[in-house]
């Protein structure tokens, strides 16, 4: 059976995640203290989240490089449920999953990664890129 928002709600509420209901098919989730939280969109078949990062410019190739290779280095080790991308200049973490088998303990591992990435990874991401003036 398809999840709806309501199913979203629930699980959201069985483990204490602050929400507010942006629309009817957007959430806005806390899912950690004092980090920035994310999207939730059911969009069916699947249900998205997304948390904005930052910004990433760089004038320096080398600079450049290196904070794109970091962010595929954590994908690839550290990330189950998410990864990171890029919305141009825009550094996302993102993850979507089925909204016809969707579970609560897959809701739940998908926010934990997104918690871990974001107490975790983003201060040294946000040290690699440069302040935007």
């Amino acid at each position: 059976m398809a999840r709806t928002r309501q199913d979203i709600e629930g699980f959201l509420d069985n483990h204490g995640h602050p929400y507010d209901v942006l629309d009817e098919d957007t959430l806005l989730v806390q899912i950690a203290p004092e980090q920035p939280p994310a999207v939730l969109r059911v969009e069916p078949p699947v249900m998205v989240l997304q948390v904005n990062v930052g910004t990433a410019h760089f004038d320096d190739p080398a600079r450049s490089a290196a904070f794109y290779r970091r962010l595929l280095e954590l994908n690839a080790r550290d990330l189950v449920h998410a990864s990171y991308g890029l919305d141009g200049e825009r550094v996302t973490l993102s993850a979507a999953l089925e909204l016809d088998n969707l579970d609560q303990n897959e809701l739940e591992a998908a926010l934990a990664d997104l918690g871990l990435a974001l107490v975790e990874h983003v201060p040294g991401l946000r040290q690699m890129a440069p302040a935007q003036s």
